[in-house]
């Protein structure tokens, strides 16, 4: 029974390709990602953080790392803030295989902005869970309001997360390669 679950995992894990955290030399979407990302407008951070209500209408997709997770209410809705990341679209890796690769964001970060968002049962609680130093990518609108840092606030229609440890900054660059 163990052998067999272990064996479809490892099936489930081919099948996606990067897998759940994209060890991938480039970014695999998961999931219902691919259509988000054809429905995606690249919009810049500063053009958003100027006038989020100009961009109601507009589904973006950013990358950011979660400074802080404040929940709301009694479920499983939250307020996280992060820092914008740019995503780097050649990833560093360990070695000459794929598997070592992992999903790179900027070093440096940009500005703040907030998202609400619902966390999924399994990333609630667990050395994975949507923490302090988790990159997320998001997708969402924004609300045309701001946060307590003066950042954008972006309503999430969906979001991928990598728990600390699970993706690389450009500062890892002198151990790692393109």
């Amino acid at each position: 029974m163990r052998r067999a679950i272990l064996l479809s995992l490892l099936v489930l894990a081919g099948a996606c390709g990067g897998g759940l955290y994209g060890y991938a030399r480039e970014y695999e979407p998961l999931g219902e990602e691919d259509d988000l990302l054809e429905e995606a407008t690249p919009v810049n951070y500063e053009d958003v953080r100027r006038d989020p209500a100009d961009y109601r209408s507009t589904t973006l997709s950013w990358f950011g790392v979660v400074t802080n997770v404040e929940p709301e209410g009694s479920g499983a809705g939250a307020l996280v803030a992060l820092t914008h990341r740019t995503h780097q679209p050649r990833h560093l890796c360990g070695d000459e295989t794929a598997a070592s690769c992992r999903v790179t964001v900027s070093d440096r970060p940009g500005g703040p902005f907030s998202i609400h968002l619902e966390i999924r049962a399994e990333e609630r609680e667990g050395t994975d869970r949507l923490y302090t130093g988790s990159l997320i990518r998001v997708y969402g609108s924004p609300t045309g309001e701001f946060d307590s840092e003066g950042g954008p606030i972006i309503e999430a229609r969906w979001y991928r997360h990598w728990p600390r440890g699970k993706y690389v900054t450009t500062g890892a660059s002198g151990s790692m390669r393109r």
